[in-house]
């Protein structure tokens, strides 16, 4: 298929996504009239097939499912106490509660799988406090909008889901691959706080809260450290699947919001309106993504895309790296998943083609979508701390707050392909 027409195929679903139409609609839209227009009206009778099986698919129940969990916790009030737990052991630190956001997301972010759910929750807590302590906003918002990125790098990850579901790798493998970038991205986040707060001259720290007490505190992060090894354990040592591993921590995040006294029918058919609302959404993207994939498969367009992309020359670490600044540019105007399920069908064979490994190159995707989340001005992160801050500021607050994190995200992927091993070695040992 020309080149040509595979750019304006691509350009016109992005037209249409960045003009309010739906992203599953974009996607199927460009999918059908680019099947029909190489095979005619029979190129619809594969399509049922096609969405038949997407939706029978056993991997995908895991998304309801860690949609779920992160619904149970947040809803449970559990969140609210591993904040003020892990205050009292990260408040000294310079820097003070800008560390606890950090440390929150990350934690968090071990349940929840989704990014904005992340920065939504910690936010909601975090910044009230923030507010009355006199900390910074520009900082405050910035390390919330960077740490709920985390939410899609921490395992587990309905992002790491989607990629694994579209390229037919194993999710359990990428949600291990994930757990030592997650790791260091976490303690790079808090080395720039403290770093730029000693700096300043200005470190914000909390009063010191006595041993016996923080030590008292813990028992509060005992929830999300429990499901965060039910869940990651079953994966790691083979005992489930990704589906039976999420049902597992669904089962433990039930143990935990009874015995918190919080259960209730209300706060059940609230976790459950939102679940499908928010899984409903996913799986309806997933399903236009799969067709779009059925039009690219049969007319040859990621073929087409790999022999012009290998004719240039390109090393692997080249393509990488002109795939940075592709999705660097793209993040500013498309949101996470649609940005996955629109690149994913052509840029994943080229890479494994050029000889990057597929395991890395999930979360060499996942990066580059944390980045869009933090980059105006479809940045969703951003609009979300705005959105609960106290004051009535700006968003400029929050677009300079992130901007910090924004460069060391990407200084961060240029060492993990430096050091790939950072992102293949655990995965390696399963």
């Amino acid at each position: 298929m020309n080149l040509f027409v595979i750019g304006l195929a691509f350009f016109a679903m992005l037209g249409m996504m960045l003009v309010g139409m739906p992203i599953a609609v974009s996607m199927a839209l460009v999918g059908i009239v680019g099947g029909i227009a190489a095979y005619g009206a029979p190129f619809m009778d594969s399509i049922a097939p096609v969405v038949w099986g997407v939706q029978n698919e056993n991997l995908l129940t895991s998304v309801p499912l860690f949609v779920l969990l992160g619904e149970l916790l947040l809803r449970s009030g559990i969140a609210d106490r591993m904040y003020i737990a892990l205050s009292a052991w990260l408040g000294r630190l310079p820097g003070g509660l800008l560390h606890t956001n950090i440390g929150s997301c990350a934690l968090f972010a071990a349940t929840s799988g989704s990014s904005v759910a992340t920065a939504a929750t910690v936010g909601t807590v975090a910044l009230p406090s923030l507010h009355r302590r006199g900390y910074s906003m520009r900082a405050s918002l910035g390390s919330l909008a960077a740490g709920g990125t985390l939410g899609i790098l921490i395992p587990p990850s309905v992002n790491m889901i989607v990629y694994g579901s579209l390229t037919n790798n194993s999710i359990g493998k990428l949600f291990i691959a994930g757990i030592i970038p997650g790791l260091l991205l976490t303690g790079f986040f808090m080395l720039w706080i403290a770093g730029s707060s000693l700096a300043s001259g200005n470190a914000m720290r909390e009063p010191k809260v006595p041993l016996e007490a923080r030590i008292r505190a813990l028992v509060h992060l005992v929830p999300p450290a429990v499901v965060f090894g039910i869940v990651m354990g079953s994966l790691y040592f083979g005992i489930a699947t990704a589906a039976e591993s999420a049902a597992l921590g669904v089962i433990a995040a039930l143990g935990f919001v009874l015995h918190s006294g919080k259960l209730s029918w209300e706060l059940m058919r609230n976790c459950f309106v939102s679940t499908a609302r928010v899984s409903g959404m996913i799986l309806l993207i997933v399903v236009a993504a799969f067709v779009l994939n059925l039009t690219v498969s049969l007319t040859g367009v990621a073929e087409a895309m790999t022999k012009w992309v290998s004719g240039l020359g390109l090393s692997a670490t080249g393509l990488i790296l002109a795939l940075m600044l592709f999705y660097l540019v793209l993040g500013m105007f498309m949101d996470v998943l649609s940005m996955q399920v629109a690149t994913i069908p052509i840029t994943y064979p080229i890479a494994t083609a050029l000889g990057v490994d597929p395991i890395w190159f999930g979360i060499f995707i996942v990066l580059m979508c944390e980045l869009g989340l933090i980059t105006p001005p479809v940045g969703m992160n951003l609009f979300v701390v705005h959105g609960i801050r106290p004051d009535r500021g700006g968003i400029e607050d929050a677009i300079y707050g992130a901007l910090p994190y924004a460069l060391i995200m990407i200084l961060f992927t240029l060492l993990l392909l430096a050091v790939p091993q950072l992102v293949t070695w655990l995965p390696g040992h399963m």
